[in-house]
């Protein structure tokens, strides 16, 4: 599986910014180099620790007026989910390192890559603050 894995990546950073693949029903693509987006969720990592990056996440879905919000919280990862202006959005959130933490944005029922942007650039901001 892993080397998989590493043959799909390889092939999108072949491919360029922007390109898409699609592998035994699995969609993966690059986006600005930054982003990975696969099946739907837009992934990025943050140089930050889980705890600062999941209260950035709360922060976003407040700012954001979310409504009917469930969180699910353990030791390493983490999983928010609500609705926000009618579209059901799911943030997870897993530690990797001490300052390393993959988020993962799902919006929609398909997913919606712009949207999930706007909502990592939310998160990404209440990093960026004190």
């Amino acid at each position: 599986m892993k080397k998989i894995t590493a043959g799909l990546f390889a092939a999108i950073l072949l491919c360029g910014c922007g390109a898409a693949i699609n592998l035994q029903g699995k969609v993966a693509s690059v986006s600005s180099g930054k982003f990975i987006y696969e099946d739907g969720n837009l992934i990025t990592e943050y140089d930050a620790g889980i705890d600062a990056t999941w209260a950035a996440c709360e922060k976003t879905f407040l700012e954001m007026q979310a409504r009917e919000v469930q969180k699910e919280r353990k030791i390493s990862s983490g999983v928010i989910r609500g609705i926000i202006q009618d579209e059901k959005v799911t943030v997870r959130v897993q530690y990797v390192s001490l300052n390393k933490t993959t988020v993962f944005v799902f919006v929609g029922v398909a997913g919606n890559r712009i949207a999930a942007r706007l909502i990592h650039d939310k998160i990404a901001a209440h990093l960026a603050r004190p």
